[in-house]
């Protein structure tokens, strides 16, 4: 059995054992987690979504999060004003190995969604902690002008 699971704005088709890296999604190693945006059901019968397949579900256990290979970008401009830039940038990345696809009754599956990206990075970004909030100003005092 196989299925079309949509996560981090790519597609990927999967089978149980399958190892996968995919944009980084808020968990640690060694949790569960279940993607439930399902596309397409494979094996004996086709299932295809409309947009999605209804109670199908895949889970899978994080591996590890890690780095994608750098990727370095070069910027010159010559005329007049020669100036140049390089910068890089490793993309985070989650492995996980695929452990079941659920035809039906994901909804009744007690393991953590995978939620995807935005939330990971900032978690990510501020090593756990939360953001400081900012101390509200004090709010000043209306002018009284004498008539």
């Amino acid at each position: 059995m196989f299925a079309v699971l949509k996560t981090g704005g790519k597609q990927y088709k999967v089978q149980a054992g399958d190892v996968l890296r995919v944009e980084l999604i808020d968990a640690q190693a060694g949790e569960k987690v279940q993607f439930n945006d399902i596309l397409m059901l494979g094996g004996d019968t086709l299932t295809v979504g409309a947009p999605r397949v209804a109670g199908a579900a895949v889970q899978a256990e994080v591996i590890d999060n890690i780095k994608a290979d750098k990727v370095i970008t070069f910027v010159k401009r010559r005329r007049k004003h020669s100036s140049q830039r390089t910068r890089g940038h490793r993309q985070k990345l989650t492995l996980v190995r695929v452990t079941d696809i659920l035809a039906s009754g994901a909804e009744k599956s007690d393991v953590k969604l995978a939620i995807g990206t935005h939330a990971a990075r900032v978690a990510a970004h501020n090593n756990g902690a939360a953001p400081a909030e900012a101390p509200a100003k004090p709010k000043r005092a209306a002018k009284k002008t004498e008539a």
